[in-house]
């Protein structure tokens, strides 16, 4: 018997961020994107360890908050920033 995993290719999974994505966009955070709300869960919140059953991860997803996510855009903004070149924000900082 195939072991489930519970990760954010599981369609119960799914269905749950899809739900708690819809309660972000639209108590705090408009703008979040699915991806984002996917990569918070499989590069910040799940990174060391996947749960091992639906109830869990439901349990995970849904006290996500959003200055969680919030912190994890900034940090990898910041990350993302420090490996461009300085002519990548031309557009921002003129010139």
């Amino acid at each position: 018997m195939a072991k489930i995993r519970y990760d954010i290719d599981n369609a119960n999974i799914q269905m749950v961020m899809v739900l708690k994505l819809s309660q972000l966009k639209r108590e705090e955070l408009p703008t979040l994107s699915y991806g984002q709300f996917e990569a918070y869960l499989m590069e910040s919140l799940w990174k060391n360890k996947l749960p091992t059953t639906l109830h869990s991860a439901t349990d995970d997803i849904m006290h996500v908050s959003a200055m969680e996510i919030v912190r994890f855009l900034s940090r990898r903004a910041i990350v993302e920033g420090a490996h461009q070149d300085l002519s990548d924000f031309t557009d921002v900082i003129g010139g």
